[in-house]
């Protein structure tokens, strides 16, 4: 399943994003977000097209099951998609902390000139860690669509989640944004105990602007200072 995602990423960053990537000034950063809006909105209102806005998901034998531990029931379908995220976060943090590529594509991301001169491929880089960043949404995507019922907008409901996460981890460290998500999870189903399931997100939010009061680095980040 990854394999072919990872090279519509490579073919995707080769036909469009190659074009404003550069050496990461803030003016190609903005180009990179505007195309990559564009580009999700034609794929959104595509897949509505052809497919139709009618939520859909894979129906498996064991999204109705349930593990008991003790007086708790785990939905299987959700546990499997937890262990998997857990192999995928690990196999993410092994590659960029433990081999040469992921050393290459972390010095083409934090300083893209020096990268250069060390004689790093940074346009491959880039390209390399948009497969992977496609890749890992597919997965993501395909785990999801197991218990919740996927539609072409259904993005929407994640991406500002997604964004907290990091936030809340602390930006550039992948722990962090690990831990960032479960804490997510963990105020989610905390906040349905005194709120209905609409605003679920309330505890969340509340919990994000605390931290960002009280750590603005984030749980993991680090406080940089100005000279």
């Amino acid at each position: 399943m990854l394999p072919p995602f990872f090279l519509l990423g490579l073919v995707l960053h080769r036909v469009l994003l190659v074009h404003v990537t550069g050496r990461g000034g803030q003016r190609e950063m903005d180009a990179q977000l505007i195309l990559t809006l564009g580009l999700s909105l034609v794929i959104t209102n595509a897949v509505t097209m052809i497919l139709t806005p009618t939520p859909r998901g894979i129906r498996t034998s064991y999204a109705t099951q349930a593990f008991a531990l003790g007086p708790v029931l785990v939905n299987q379908a959700r546990a499997y998609a937890f262990g998997m995220a857990i192999v995928l976060a690990a196999a993410v943090y092994l590659l960029l902390s433990r081999t040469d590529l992921g050393k290459a594509l972390r010095a083409a991301a934090d300083d893209p000139l020096a990268a250069g001169y060390q004689g790093i491929d940074v346009k491959r880089m880039h390209g390399i860690a948009f497969g992977i960043g496609i890749a890992l949404v597919a997965a993501a995507g395909g785990l999801l669509a197991t218990y919740y019922p996927i539609e072409p907008n259904v993005a929407v409901n994640f991406i500002v989640l997604m964004f907290v996460a990091v936030v809340l981890g602390g930006l550039g460290s992948i722990p962090g944004a690990f831990v960032g998500g479960i804490v997510i999870g963990l105020v989610q189903n905390l906040t349905l105990l005194v709120l209905p399931f609409q605003l679920q997100n309330t505890g969340v939010f509340i919990a994000f602007l605390l931290v960002l009061y009280l750590r603005p680095q984030g749980l993991f980040g680090q406080r940089v200072r100005a000279v």
